[in-house]
C-alpha cells in the first residue's frame, strides 16, 4: 500500500481516483491537511495502509494521498 504526499498542485477528481483505485472519499486531519482514500476500501478488501493509518489516527485501507497546503480541496 502506497502514500503519496501532494502540496504544489490540487489533483482532479481523475487523477485523484486513479491514485485511490476508486471512488475518492476525504478525510480531515490535523494541521490543516486531508487524506483522500478509496470510498469502496473495505468492501474491495484492501489490504491494510499502515502508514496512512497512523497519521489518520483510524484503520485506513488501500493506497492514500495526503494533501496539505496549495493541494488541499475545498
Amino acid at each position: 500500500m502506497k502514500t503519496t504526499y501532494i502540496k504544489e498542485q490540487k489533483p482532479t477528481l481523475k487523477e485523484a481516483q486513479e491514485l485511490v483505485g476508486g471512488y475518492v472519499a476525504v478525510i480531515d486531519l490535523p494541521d490543516n491537511k486531508q487524506m483522500m482514500v478509496d470510498e469502496e476500501g473495505l468492501l474491495k478488501r484492501k489490504e491494510i495502509n499502515r502508514e496512512a493509518s497512523a497519521i489518520a489516527g483510524q484503520v485506513i485501507v488501500g493506497d492514500a494521498v495526503v494533501l496539505s497546503e496549495k493541494a488541499r480541496w475545498q
